[in-house]
């Protein structure tokens, strides 16, 4: 989470910068100014990955209330795809996530966790600044799964489109290139906002990697199959309560992460067609972007109806973004320092260097991955 920080902050920014500066989004961008096949191929496997982490978010959210409630993991898998369904298409995205965002707050317990467990600390931070490397194939697996679900693609397609959705939906706010005036006030509310969230995204990712290793690991539990295993490492600070903050942090974020993930494959699909698009947008008038939405919740729910564990779903969900993410990054690089594009906002030298690191690393981390599945098949 240490190395990974500055890299997926860089790659965020730049994604933002792209989206406010010109006013599109990232396949906006592609449909205009690169190859109508290449635009196909990147969005095309992003939402596929998307499919594949909407229906790993939806079954682990079914396995929390499971955890807590008792019944049916497909009962909870349709009732929560269907209602996050329609609080997406009937609800602003803006009033939806004031709702669910103070539910992620029960994360934070991993953090009182490490307080008050025994944790061997000078072992600790000298692994978290110097890693062990593994040369075998689930190390890397493992690796390209963490690098995926922090510098994901539909983060990348997300952030763009959020930032050309607010300059439809303010006022005052223009795309850069028309109103360069604004740029410093932007650039700096960009970078605050990324630095600042992709800080709290990794802290808390952080000590719920330390937890469980000074809870599970260190008890030889290494192999987690179930919600129940998972939500033992919440063990010494809430006692019987441990199942029910594990299920508040995991329903939180994975409710906040649908929408994400269906709206940025649906933000890219509409951009890529020139259709309206916007979670801020009446069903009315953007139909198909809200079809897109609705297409991918469904291919993901309907992968809840094959056996899946919803733990092991998570972590290959995580692994598809990191083989996808490579390929677009690449695009998103060349798009950023493209005068065409960006005019006279391309990313300045500092960022360039950071966001074309972040893709060999990932890029590297990918191909060992694929490696990894070809040479274990």
């Amino acid at each position: 989470m240490v190395f990974a920080y500055p890299l997926m902050s860089a790659i965020q920014l730049i994604c933002g910068l792209v989206g406010r500066v010109t006013g599109r989004g990232i396949a906006g961008n592609m449909r205009l100014h690169f190859p109508a096949w290449l635009s196909f191929v990147c969005i095309g496997a992003m939402v596929v990955a998307n499919i594949v982490n909407v229906g790993a978010d939806i079954a682990a959210v079914a396995a929390a209330a499971r955890l807590v409630v008792g019944g049916p993991h497909l009962l909870y898998a349709v009732l929560f795809a269907v209602g996050s369904l329609l609080l997406q298409v009937f609800l602003p995205y803006t009033k939806y996530v004031k709702i669910l965002k103070w539910l992620t707050l029960a994360l934070f317990a991993y953090v009182a966790t490490v307080f008050v467990i025994k944790v061997p600390w000078g072992e600790a931070v000298k692994h978290t600044l110097i890693p062990s490397i593994s040369l075998n194939a689930p190390f890397f697996m493992l690796l390209a799964a963490i690098f995926g679900t922090t510098i994901s693609p539909y983060l990348f397609f997300w952030q763009s489109s959020q930032e050309a959705e607010e300059i439809k939906v303010v006022k005052d706010d223009k795309a850069l290139i028309r109103a360069p005036e604004q740029a410093p006030a932007q650039v700096r509310r960009i970078e605050w906002d990324t630095y600042i969230g992709m800080a709290f995204s990794n802290i808390v990712a952080y000590f719920i990697i330390l937890t469980t290793a000074a809870t599970l690991h260190s008890k030889g539990q290494t192999d987690i199959q179930s919600a129940s295993q998972a939500a033992e490492a919440l063990r010494p600070i809430a006692s019987k309560f441990a199942f029910l903050l594990f299920s508040l942090g995991i329903i939180g974020t994975g409710l906040l992460a649908l929408p994400v993930l269906a709206g940025s494959a649906a933000y890219a699909v509409g951009e890529a067609f020139k259709w309206r698009t916007g979670l801020e947008a009446k069903p009315y008038r953007a139909r198909k972007f809200y079809g897109i939405l609705t297409a991918v919740m469904l291919a993901g729910l309907g992968l809840n109806f094959v056996p899946i564990d919803p733990i092991k779903a998570l972590v290959w969900a995580a692994v598809i973004n990191g083989i996808v993410a490579p390929p677009i990054m690449v695009v998103l690089m060349l798009m950023a320092n493209k005068p065409e594009v960006m005019k006279e906002f391309v990313i300045s030298k500092h960022l360039k260097w950071m966001g074309w690191l972040a893709t060999a690393v990932m890029l590297v981390v990918a191909l060992a991955a694929i490696a990894g599945l070809f040479f274990s098949a």
